[in-house]
């Protein structure tokens, strides 16, 4: 069987569906593939920096339509003798799970007309003579062959058994990423960042009264810490005391445990190989920095919109893929050299002094936040309607 498309897009995480969506609605037929169902769970901490709310307001996303999330204007991190830094956020950040979060964007993408195909593992990715593009997929015992003239790959650090490794363009640590949600924590309008040996762990508020814990550590740090989430959670507490006192107070919300594992940060920006990247499968940033949602959405912005020119017929494959490949790099990899610098000053082990400099000089925890956070854009939200008139007069002559 052999399926026809513009574009198809593979991960529907928040990287994927927001890209999927802005070109469904330029008029594009595209095609969203994961190998997962949702909604689901997944390992992230759900925090939204306050410049995530200029890319949801852009793609009409209003986060209050079906659901309450909470607010955050402050940070503390705790490091594990005690000491604590405080900071302002610049502007109110957002705690959403991404269970609702991924759901709420899928119902915009399938409203804009994307076509959003789960439980589809892609097996191959070949790009042909002509620049067009053919992605072989398996939908439980059927064998599926979709053709496109643009792929865009949005799956994240899994990146298809058929993908080349892009190892060159990641750390050598190995990480293990986990999250669950715990009932019964109260906490401020802050999110809070616990230091423990091999990595931290972040606990915020998320909708209906629920806690967001989630957790980077070293692979080697959660050896021996036994096989469930709770568990390595508890372990890592062990190395904070004012991380156990905190999650002591709060019980783990079955099912809502997820892990992944082997993470690598990355090192540079990896936004081509024979088809743009977006998300995390083009720039793994340390959690630390909280920006990762920001991150997805901004790149999904910029891929998008250079996509739509190509598939217009304003600029040919090679203007694409330069084009693309010169803005991701040029708004992304200074983001990340100042994320990897803070992140290794983080992990030095003069870091128990840090509480008492950013006593000493105000200013300094703030201007560190802001280090490690996208700028806005500037965009206009009123995109949607500018290129409705055109989308349409491009879709008279195609099926949808």
């Amino acid at each position: 069987m052999s399926k026809q498309a513009d574009v198809i897009v593979i991960g529907a995480g928040v990287a994927g569906t927001s890209c999927a969506l802005q070109l469904a609605k330029q008029g594009h037929r595209t095609i969203l593939l994961d190998r997962q169902s949702f909604p689901r769970h997944k390992t992230c901490g759900e925090f939204m920096s306050p410049e995530t709310k200029e890319m949801l307001d852009y793609l009409g996303v209003q986060l209050r339509e079906t659901v309450e999330p909470s607010s955050m204007d402050h940070a503390k991190i705790v490091m594990p003798h005690g000491g604590e830094i405080n900071a302002p956020l610049p502007g109110q950040a957002t705690g959403i799970s991404r269970y609702e979060l991924d759901r709420l964007l899928h119902e915009h993408a399938v409203t804009a007309g994307a076509d959003i195909v789960t439980g589809t593992t892609v097996t191959n990715i070949q790009k042909l003579d002509d620049h067009r593009y053919e992605v072989d997929a398996r939908q439980g015992n059927e064998a599926v062959r979709y053709e496109a003239r643009a792929v865009i790959g949005a799956y994240g650090t899994k990146r298809p058994r058929s993908v080349a490794s892009a190892e060159a363009y990641r750390d050598d640590t190995v990480y293990v990423g986990v999250k669950s949600h715990y009932s019964g924590i109260t906490i401020p309008a802050r999110v809070e960042l616990y230091f423990c040996e091999g990595g931290y762990v972040g606990i915020s508020p998320i909708e209906k009264g629920m806690i967001n814990v989630a957790a980077l550590l070293t692979l080697k740090s959660v050896q021996g810490s036994g096989k469930s989430v709770p568990e390595i959670l508890r372990a890592a507490s062990r190395t904070n005391r004012r991380l156990a006192e905190r999650m002591a107070e709060g019980e783990p919300v079955s099912g809502t445990q997820v892990s992944i594992a082997p993470l690598h940060l990355s090192n540079t920006p990896y936004p081509w190989s024979e088809y743009p990247h977006i998300g995390d499968a083009m720039l793994m940033l340390p959690p630390l920095c909280g920006d990762g949602m920001s991150v997805a959405l901004r790149s999904s912005w910029l891929c998008s919109g250079w996509t739509h020119k190509y598939l217009h017929g304003e600029i040919n494959f090679e203007q694409w893929r330069d084009q693309y490949t010169l803005e991701a790099i040029r708004t992304f990899k200074e983001l990340l050299r100042r994320a990897r610098r803070i992140q290794n000053l983080a992990f030095a082990k003069t870091n128990r002094f840090y509480p008492g400099i950013a006593r000493m000089i105000p200013g300094l925890a703030s201007y560190i936040v802001k280090a490690t956070r996208l700028s806005e854009t500037g965009i206009e939200y009123e995109w949607m309607d500018e290129t409705t008139d055109g989308a349409s007069e491009y879709n008279d002559h195609e099926e949808r």
